[in-house]
């Protein structure tokens, strides 16, 4: 079992940057590969990084890849998101979730977190 708790969230102005950090207690930390999803109203939830347990590969979606990135210290169990140049459209809730695959699919996952808002002012 693992619990997931994200923090960092809040509200800025587009173009700003914010770092969310999720923070695991439980299992091995680093017997799970990480990801970050976002989810804004009205949309399905959809992926936006991963991490391999040990941070030797990462997987970002397309659209993100230059302004996110996804980062994790095992000694510390806690895997970051670093945001820059946000944008409106940025606005969501982030979730991070524990599987044992990086993978880009939310069915890869067991264990997510409760969600950190994220707004993006224009």
């Amino acid at each position: 079992q693992v619990q997931l708790v994200e923090s960092g969230g809040g509200l800025v102005q587009a173009g700003g940057s914010l770092r969310l950090s999720c923070a695991a207690s439980g299992r091995t930390f680093s017997s799970y590969a990480m990801g970050w999803f976002r989810q804004a109203p009205g949309k399905e939830r959809e992926f936006v990084a991963a991490i391999s347990r040990y941070g030797a590969s990462t997987q970002y979606t397309d659209s993100l890849k230059g302004r996110f990135t996804i980062s994790r210290d095992n000694a510390k169990n806690t895997v970051y998101l670093q945001m820059n140049s946000l944008k409106p459209e940025d606005t969501a809730v982030y979730f991070c979730a524990a599987g044992i695959r990086a993978v880009t699919g939310l069915r890869g996952y067991d264990y997510w977190g409760q969600g950190a808002q994220v707004t993006v002012s224009s």
